[in-house]
Parts: C-alpha cells; sequence; structure tokens
C-alpha cells in the first residue's frame, strides 16, 4: 500500500496538474533529505548536513519534557487513584486544566521561559502529563480488589500494596497512556520549535517553509513520523521486557 501512494504520489507530481514547486515528488524530497542527513550535494543548502544535529535537538526536548510528565502522572495517578481524599483534592483542578489546549500555554511558556529549549520541555510535559495521568488513575482504580483483600488478609501495609499488587496491576494502562503521551509529546515539541526555538526538525521545517523550499517541508515531516514510529516502538519493547508475567499468564489461562 505505501508503494502505490508514493507511485501515484510521483505520477501526480510529474503530471503537471501542480507545479512541483507546490507539491514535490518523492523522489525529490528523498534527495533533499538525503542531502539534509548525509550531506551529499548540498540541494539542502544551509541545512545540508544538519538532520542528525536537528533530531537530537528535537529528541531531547521531547525526552526531557516526556521523562518529567512520566514521573510526575504516574505518582499523581497513583496518589488519586488510591486516595478518595487526594482525589477530592486535586480531580477538579487538574479536570479544569486538562481541556485547555497545550499551545495554548505557549505565550506563558515564552514570558515564563524566554526563547529556548525551556519552553519547548514546558509545552512536551503539558501534552504528556494528561493521558499518563488518567491512565494511571484508570489503572489502579481496575484493579482486583479481591488480590487487594487476599494481600491485606497476609498482613500487607499500604505501602506493600500499592508496590506488590497495585502498580503492577496498572501498569498496562500506564503503558498505554504512555504510547499516546509520547505522539503528543513529538507534536507539541514540533509546536514550540515553529514558535519559541531556533534548532530541531520543528524549526527546520517552519523556516524551510519561508524559504519555499516544500521538499523539506515534507522531509521533516517525514522525519518526525519517522521518530515518532521510533519512540513507540521503544515503548512497546520495553512494555515486552516488563510485562512478561502478563504474557505468561494469558497463556496459561488459554493453555487450561
Amino acid at each position: 500500500m505505501p508503494f502505490l501512494i508514493l507511485g501515484g504520489w510521483e505520477i501526480f507530481s510529474r503530471s503537471g496538474i501542480l507545479p512541483q514547486a507546490l507539491l514535490p515528488a518523492p523522489s525529490q524530497v528523498l534527495i533533499a533529505w538525503a542531502d539534509w542527513v548525509f550531506e551529499t550535494d548540498g540541494n539542502s543548502q544551509m541545512y545540508s548536513g544538519k538532520w542528525i544535529s536537528d533530531v537530537l535537538a528535537s529528541a531531547t526536548r521531547v525526552f526531557s519534557g516526556f521523562l518529567i510528565a512520566t514521573t510526575v502522572g504516574i505518582a499523581a495517578g497513583i496518589a488519586i487513584g488510591w486516595s478518595k481524599t487526594v482525589e477530592k483534592l486535586f480531580e477538579p483542578t487538574l479536570q479544569t486544566l486538562r481541556p485547555i489546549p497545550p499551545v495554548a500555554w505557549i505565550p506563558l511558556a515564552i514570558i515564563w521561559f524566554g526563547i529556548a529549549n525551556k519552553p519547548a520541555i514546558f509545552l512536551v510535559f503539558m501534552g504528556s502529563f494528561f493521558p499518563i495521568l488518567l491512565s494511571t488513575i484508570h489503572g489502579v482504580k481496575t484493579c482486583d480488589r479481591n488480590l487487594l483483600r487476599a494481600g491485606a488478609m497476609c498482613g500487607g501495609s499500604s505501602r506493600m500494596l500499592l508496590r506488590h499488587i497495585v502498580f503492577p496491576a496498572a501498569l498496562p494502562s500506564i503503558f498505554s497512556g504512555l504510547r499516546i503521551a509520547v505522539g503528543s509529546a513529538w507534536m507539541l515539541s514540533v509546536t514550540a520549535e515553529m514558535v519559541a526555538v531556533k534548532s530541531g526538525v520543528g524549526y527546520v521545517l517552519w523556516d524551510s517553509y519561508y524559504f519555499l523550499r516544500y521538499d523539506i517541508v515534507i522531509a521533516a515531516m517525514c522525519s518526525i513520523g519517522l521518530m515518532g514510529f521510533l519512540s513507540d516502538a521503544l515503548i512497546r519493547k520495553i512494555f515486552a521486557r516488563l510485562l512478561r508475567w502478563q504474557h505468561a499468564t494469558t497463556l496459561q489461562s488459554k493453555e487450561g
């Protein structure tokens, strides 16, 4: 299917219905992207050979904000899901903040942090935090109560129940939230780089638009998609390793 789409795109772009400058063919995009990565022929001009540094700049912001959101989101989600008192204290505020689009925080982020990495990291945090928080709360609240009763009857303290029963049971939900959050993290990083940062893939995308280099624009879009795919694949690999016990339990249930 992807090859059919690329083939159709190539034919349409070269048909002359639209100027190739407005809709570059995949072959043109590939040539520009190759120069951006490997500095092959200078076709991408000022961007030539800078792809790795641009991707690293974006990835640093993405994973900084994502890791902060993961730490805070999981901790807050466990506390809210476990304690009715904490839920009553913080749930109204969080539910009020949640509908605000992360991009709406851009003016305040620039005012608070200036034009640098910090506003981008803040926006990534805002975009990643709520999916992780809500999935963690859901995972904690849906933990099997029979397991909790059994643990309590065996003398388990609240800390032990959280560590050995609730947290492992909530992991599948948490990882679902992480997968959603990492996609949002890349989107917000690119948005921030268009406005508040002067480096990264998002900045190249916006800057090349001003110079009418739509082949670079599309190459930047493909780069974002590729990095998002690899980030999701990394989370799925970690998920599979940490939850081997779940797969083993499922397999035993089917065999039984």
